[in-house]
């Protein structure tokens, strides 16, 4: 099985999930980072620069032996079903993982908004607010999901990919990298800060930083 992995050079959650998936699980895979201006062509053209298909002109995109998938949740479960991050035999626990995943992507989608917004105090007014209300709200329903987790993970006994999507996703909200956001947006979340030092702790989630992230790069603030 060839497989390429398409996105840009950052290391943010959609295309994390599933790269990191497959770093865990040992599975070779072709780790290529196209350059924003041949992002913006394939907008237009629906393909790469050197054909490839990519479905509805958006990335991350998954290419496994000529056949090109989109879509955050389907290539995380093709990635974590590879690496074992994915139950393949238990209905529910695939249910529970993929409601995670599902509600990383309602997160993301809160800030839209306020990133299309020009004026710099108005969108400093709309993060704010954001933080303090629909942002922190939807926070608190992943710790209320986590209240019966004995182990510090979302599902099961182990780790598994809505692990991965909400540390990134995290990282990424607390890095100081969203204008406007407080870096201390996870203080009043215990549970979901375990989560993500578990996953950063991993040593295979090491080895992928170590090799991929800037030397700089600040992963986010669990504290």
């Amino acid at each position: 099985m060839k497989i390429r992995f398409i996105y840009v050079d950052a290391p943010f959650w959609r295309a994390e999930i599933g790269r990191i998936a497959l770093h865990m699980g040992a599975i070779d895979f072709e780790d290529t980072r196209i350059p924003r201006d041949e992002f913006l062509r394939s907008k237009d053209t629906g393909k790469l620069d050197d054909g490839t298909l990519i479905p509805f002109r958006q990335i991350p995109c998954l290419n496994v032996d000529g056949q090109s998938i989109n879509q955050t949740g389907g290539i995380s479960r093709f990635c974590g079903k590879l690496s074992g991050l994915y139950p393949t035999d238990n209905a529910i626990d695939a249910a529970l993982i993929d409601q995670v995943v599902d509600m990383a992507t309602d997160i993301t989608v809160l800030l839209g908004p306020s990133s299309n917004e020009q004026d710099e105090g108005q969108k400093k007014s709309m993060r704010e607010a954001l933080a303090q209300g629909p942002l922190s709200r939807k926070i608190s329903f992943l710790e209320e999901l986590l209240q019966a987790s004995k182990n510090g993970w979302f599902v099961g006994e182990q780790i598994s990919i809505a692990d991965i999507a909400i540390w990134r996703l995290m990282g990424w909200l607390t890095s100081g990298i969203i204008d406007y956001l407080p870096k201390t947006l996870l203080a009043p979340f215990p549970k979901v800060r375990r989560v993500c030092v578990n996953v950063e702790k991993h040593p295979k989630v090491m080895d992928w930083i170590k090799r991929t992230y800037p030397k700089n790069y600040v992963l986010g603030n669990y504290q």
